[in-house]
């Protein structure tokens, strides 16, 4: 509740009530006084008429006063026009429509990371077999390949020729989506972290052991969590890509390698936080909520 007023928050997502991250944040509102509507972008519909934007399909009564984007990495681009329509309204949004295109994207994400001076592992984006080929030959005959869009390690392989590819890979270079092609990293010896920065601070961190046999290190392939203390260069790198991709919320991975400086891999514009609640104990679904309240605080004294 801000100003005696009631506020309700619109979460944008295909999942239901019944989801970890909307059931805990309906669970935060309701502690605050708050409300959540959760929007499905798939049954709602922005257009005009006589130049007046409108709604169609299925939508509640009320007006939100602010957006919190949960739509994930699967969603379609499809989706995305409902959050312009949001934001053309004068609603909070956060995160912002032009940070979560940039944060959708894998690769300008990394040229984001790049041009505010953080650390990223080396990185080739093809967009033909015969760009793939030379991406490899580059890296030495072994390379990781990856979609520019997924999540929880989905069409992530470890590929030494293009021969290798599945029919994931090739449908994203035959869909003109392209690759992008890393050095491979050995997870001996390295060290990988999730942290979870909302505004100017990370709130929880955990480390992610990849499971045996599994250079990938998350959570959805076995990966194991297990409670962090960053240091403060760690923090920095996280609040830094954050700021970077002009997120307000992201999940921001990092890793630490053979006695390189922090390198920042993926920015999670709408990351999971059910790991990270048991491992850190924090309550990850009211800091969420008290910064989308902290927003709409400001925007009414505006």
């Amino acid at each position: 509740m801000v100003n005696g007023h009631k506020s309700v928050i619109g979460i944008v997502s295909v999942r239901g009530r019944d989801y970890h991250p909307t059931r805990r944040l309906i669970e935060a509102a309701s502690a605050r006084g708050a409300e959540i509507m959760v929007i499905d972008p798939y049954r709602v519909w922005p257009g005009f008429a006589g130049n007046h934007p409108l709604l169609l399909g299925r939508s509640e009564a009320k007006k939100p006063d602010a957006i919190l984007p949960r739509q994930g990495a699967e969603i379609r681009d499809c989706c995305l026009p409902l959050l312009r329509h949001y934001q053309q309204a004068g609603l909070v949004i956060v995160n912002s429509l032009e940070a979560i295109l940039k944060a959708r994207n894998k690769f300008f994400t990394l040229q984001a990371l790049v041009e505010a001076g953080l650390p990223v592992a080396d990185t080739i984006f093809v967009n033909r077999r015969r760009g793939l080929e030379a991406a490899l030959r580059f890296f030495g005959g072994r390379a990781v390949v990856k979609p520019v869009s997924g999540r929880q390690g989905a069409g992530i392989r470890l590929l030494r020729s293009a021969d290798q590819m599945d029919a994931g890979l090739a449908g994203e270079l035959d869909s003109g989506r392209g690759l992008m092609v890393q050095e491979f990293i050995a997870p001996e010896g390295r060290r990988d972290f999730r942290a979870l920065v909302i505004g100017t601070e990370v709130v929880a961190a955990m480390e992610l052991v990849p499971a045996a046999g599994e250079f990938r290190a998350n959570f959805g392939l076995g990966g194991r969590p297990r409670k962090v203390a960053l240091r403060p260069e760690e923090v920095q790198a996280a609040v830094g890509a954050t700021r970077a991709i002009g997120l307000e919320i992201a999940g921001v991975d990092l890793m630490l390698a053979g006695g390189r400086p922090v390198l920042v891999g993926e920015v999670n514009y709408s990351p999971g936080f059910r790991a990270l609640e048991e491992v850190s104990g924090r309550d990850i679904a009211a800091a969420m909520l008290d910064h989308v309240l902290e927003v709409i605080g400001r925007q009414r004294r505006i």
